[in-house]
């Protein structure tokens, strides 16, 4: 069970993104959360794993309170909470092997890591995680050398040599038409009925109801929804997105036969 309790987030500057935010999440669930841009999604997902800093609030996970963890108590909770990011986030020069198995540097010798040095299993793990998002061809190609969306499955083969329990996939298919996007999501999907709890953050209804198992809405920061996707019809989409929501909706996905 993962707990977020009355989180907040100030920036420098003042600039508030979190409010009080209280929800939970219960181990082997596909959460969404949707908002519009500037909503507090990104900042969501990252005080999660304190990839940014709460300022205020508590965030627990099987009993262990992240927000208090020392950092090398943080390093062990973090071991378990891959990370699948909107712009990829890879080493663009470098082979997709290397990207891949910089998921692994939580568990690997830091010294022989910085040499490019990894043991024979972490190496079989890493071809069995490009194996599972279908492009174990490309290990040793540049990862500048890939698609959008072959750069966003080395993004999910990355977490996956964390061998995570918890996901969090920050606006994973927003970059991406709408075939990979559900090419993306379905992999995230599947992972999920392998027993890994996913938080996605989305903005299209169509893969909401797609895709998610329950949903939670920010608006500026604040908690405005909680419940089922299929309870988010028309009306209460533009209540959460107001004026924009047409301009969300504008491109309509349809999962491919």
């Amino acid at each position: 069970m993962l707990r977020v309790e009355n989180l907040t987030k100030i920036y420098p500057g003042g600039t508030q993104a979190l409010k009080n935010v209280s929800f939970e999440v219960k181990d082997g669930e596909f959460l969404v959360i949707i908002g519009l841009s500037g909503s507090g999604k990104s900042t969501l997902l990252r005080c999660i794993n304190r990839l940014i800093e709460p300022t205020e609030g508590k965030i627990t996970w099987d009993e262990r309170d992240i927000t208090a963890a020392s950092p090398k108590e943080l390093l062990k909770i973090r071991r378990n909470i891959g990370m699948v990011f909107q712009q990829f986030n890879l080493v663009k020069r470098s082979s997709v092997m290397t990207n891949v198995l910089s998921g692994r540097l939580g568990y690997a010798n830091p010294w022989l890591s910085v040499l490019g040095i990894w043991l024979s299993a972490d190496r079989e793990r890493a071809i069995k995680a490009l194996e599972r998002v279908g492009i174990g061809d490309k290990a040793s190609s540049r990862a500048d050398a890939l698609s959008g969306g072959q750069q966003q499955r080395v993004g999910i083969a990355r977490a996956l040599m964390q061998e995570p329990r918890i996901v969090l996939a920050d606006e994973p298919v927003a970059s991406l038409d709408p075939v990979l996007s559900h090419s993306i999501l379905q992999y995230l999907e599947q992972l999920n009925k392998d027993g890994i709890t996913v938080l996605c953050s989305l903005h299209f209804l169509d893969l909401v109801h797609r895709y998610a198992t329950r949903v939670i809405a920010l608006k500026d920061g604040v908690l405005v929804f909680e419940g089922l996707p299929q309870e988010i019809n028309r009306a209460k989409f533009k209540e959460i997105y107001g004026e924009e929501a047409q301009e969300v909706r504008a491109t309509s996905f349809e999962a491919p036969a």
